[in-house]
């Protein structure tokens, strides 16, 4: 079998092996295929696509490049979300407590941000001592006797997919849909994942910023997961504003815990809801979507899923006493509040505008090694649709100096748009 032969037939739109795709991705991870070749078939995989079985076989093989996690000996089903990211997206630091107050165990790998759209270790570094390098053994055994894991991927998971990942990133291919939904899901099977509910967001605060691009990337997992004998949900939300009202590490961590407590937006927690109810119903800890939603509902009334928090921060080093007192969370020393210019109705709170925004303050990355900033950030007082009076506050800056301030002042205000006449709100979900 010879690359360039693989290379002629993905170029000539014909429909590639099992074993000519896991010979090709096993040969670029050992270094055998070189980089070029490795360029080639990308473009001709992001010009002529992949059928879904050649997407599977693609998923699996870099699944299986590295280490694969067997949690088969640790819980009855494993499930594990994910989004694929946005503005203002906390829900993992709400939904994993929630549904393992639920008795749904959840063990679930995150990663840091990187651009505009915030990552979910970053935010819980917020909390001095949290720990997101717990070890194979760590995680199985945290897994086993509180029903909650949420640490950063430390196993070699899919090498290959890091290494494609690199090369797209400087050939023009990371939009090929086919290679998007391998790079998730690989990582997923390779974390043991049983069951998957995907939050697919769509919106110009997203990675695919049309509905119908999120559609095509949510069925292309769906896919992959039934033809590896998964089970997967997709959910395909929106991002063309931010989610919750916070922008920012230790502001996004507040906002999860008032969540928990049962006080966060009404559109965080509705996202929350929903999204537990989905991953309680593939655990089979609850007979119905509207059952798993009464569940959920019932752990935040409870107490229990804020309990199962706590545990969970305790369980990875980090000091509880941030999380019970939220006053304790780093903060800005310069909060500045920005009122309406005009009277009107919101026609648009642009998100990614925002979420650059947050990275100018310092709360993301613009390169890979970058701090963050836990203070920093902003929080986002109306939402589109929502009548609004000159002068009311719009959003709220939250910086460590006025210069900052006035770097993002601007920026922020033009990311609102207003309208004379009423206008429909988003939805949360297409």
């Amino acid at each position: 079998m010879r690359a360039v032969d693989i290379i002629i037939k993905k170029r000539d739109k014909q429909e590639l092996t099992d074993a000519e795709i896991d010979f090709f991705v096993q040969g670029f991870t050992s270094g055998a295929i070189s980089d070029y070749q490795v360029s080639a078939w990308a473009m001709a995989v992001f010009l002529n696509g992949m059928t879904a079985h050649e997407t599977t076989a693609l998923t699996l093989s870099m699944a299986h490049s590295g280490a694969m996690l067997d949690l088969s000996d640790t819980v009855d089903i494993a499930v594990d979300k994910h989004s694929s990211g946005g503005v203002g997206d906390k829900t993992t630091l709400s939904v994993l407590p929630i549904v393992a107050a639920c008795g749904l165990p959840c063990g679930k790998m995150s990663g840091r941000g990187l651009g505009f759209s915030g990552g979910t270790l970053d935010k819980l570094e917020s909390i001095p001592g949290y720990r997101v390098d717990l070890s194979t053994d760590e995680f199985k055994s945290q897994l086993r006797e509180i029903g909650i894991v949420l640490t950063g991927q430390s196993l070699d998971l899919a090498p290959a997919d890091g290494k494609l990942y690199a090369l797209r990133d400087v050939t023009g291919t990371v939009d090929a849909t086919p290679l998007i939904a391998s790079s998730i899901m690989s990582k997923k099977l390779a974390a043991g994942a049983q069951a998957i509910v995907l939050d697919v967001k769509a919106g110009n605060g997203a990675f695919m910023p049309t509905v119908e691009a999120a559609r095509q990337l949510a069925n292309a997992m769906t896919d992959i997961g039934r033809l590896a004998g998964r089970q997967v949900t997709a959910l395909i939300a929106d991002m063309n504003q931010p989610l919750g009202d916070a922008v920012g590490n230790a502001l996004e961590v507040v906002e999860a815990v008032k969540a928990l407590h049962g006080s966060g937006p009404e559109d965080f927690m509705e996202h929350c809801l929903h999204l537990s109810a989905h991953m309680l119903l593939l655990g089979k800890r609850a007979p119905s979507l509207e059952q798993g939603r009464v569940m959920a509902q019932k752990a935040i009334d409870d107490g229990s899923a804020f309990e199962k928090f706590c545990q969970l921060v305790a369980a990875q080093g980090g000091d509880v006493s941030f999380v019970e007192n939220l006053e304790k969370l780093p903060a800005a020393e310069i909060v500045e509040v920005l009122v309406s210019p005009r009277a009107g109705y919101l026609s648009t709170v642009h998100a990614r505008t925002i979420g650059e925004a947050a990275v100018t303050l310092g709360a993301g990355r613009a390169k890979k090694g970058d701090q963050v900033d836990h203070a920093v950030g902003f929080i986002i007082h109306k939402k589109v649709g929502q009548a609004v009076s000159a002068g009311e506050p719009l959003f709220t800056i939250h910086a460590r100096n006025h210069a900052q301030v006035e770097q993002v002042r601007e920026i922020v205000l033009n990311a609102f748009a207003f309208s004379d006449t009423p206008v429909a709100p988003l939805p949360l979900f297409y």
